[in-house]
């Protein structure tokens, strides 16, 4: 399944130029939010169907531009996870909710758009955490949105790994338990 969702950086992968967002891997962008001109966001929207962007989680806080996608471009699911950007500890719920939403559609094969304001920090940080539950290097991952978005300071890294870390021991202990559980069961059958 991790093959299927990882997409790696292909040869075919898209060509189009979308004003402040970047294409991570194949089926994953990130950046910033649609221009305040309307004329200037309708065109924007054609530009994310041309590559196959048809999901967007925003992760602005007390801004939307669902409203406007619904309006322009209904087949486009948006979603809204938004926090402050203020250099705060994020909630690990944050994390699980983003990257739950955007490996969904992953798996549904949409194109993910993930985006803040400007396309610095949430947004890149949320797409960091995704490529972290894909089964991406940290530092690997940190260099690739480096890489595409060279002004993204993806401050909210380290509370990602933290995050991937605890949900990754939690998810082996899980299996220990139930391996030793099934073991158990095995011999007291046999």
């Amino acid at each position: 399944m991790e093959s299927q969702l990882s997409g790696g950086i292909l040869p075919g992968m898209s060509q189009v130029d979308i004003p402040r967002v970047a294409q991570l891997t194949d089926k994953l962008w990130t950046g910033g939010a649609l221009p305040y001109r309307s004329d200037s966001a309708r065109k924007v929207i054609d530009s994310y169907r041309k590559v196959g962007i048809n999901a967007i989680l925003d992760t602005r806080a007390g801004c939307s531009d669902a409203e406007f996608v619904q309006e322009h471009a209904p087949e486009i699911d948006y979603f809204s996870a938004g926090v402050i950007d203020g250099g705060q500890r994020l909630p690990e719920s944050w994390f699980a909710v983003t990257t739950d939403w955007v490996r969904e559609r992953l798996l549904e094969g949409s194109g993910v758009l993930i985006h803040c304001s400007e396309g610095l920090n949430r947004g890149p940080s949320a797409a960091f955490a995704v490529l972290l539950t894909l089964g991406w290097d940290p530092t690997d991952a940190l260099e690739l949105i480096r890489d595409k978005l060279p002004r993204a300071t993806v401050s909210y890294a380290e509370q990602a790994v933290e995050w991937h870390q605890r949900l990754s021991l939690i998810r082996f202990n899980i299996w220990r338990n139930n391996d030793r559980l099934s073991r158990v069961r095995s011999i007291r059958d046999f």
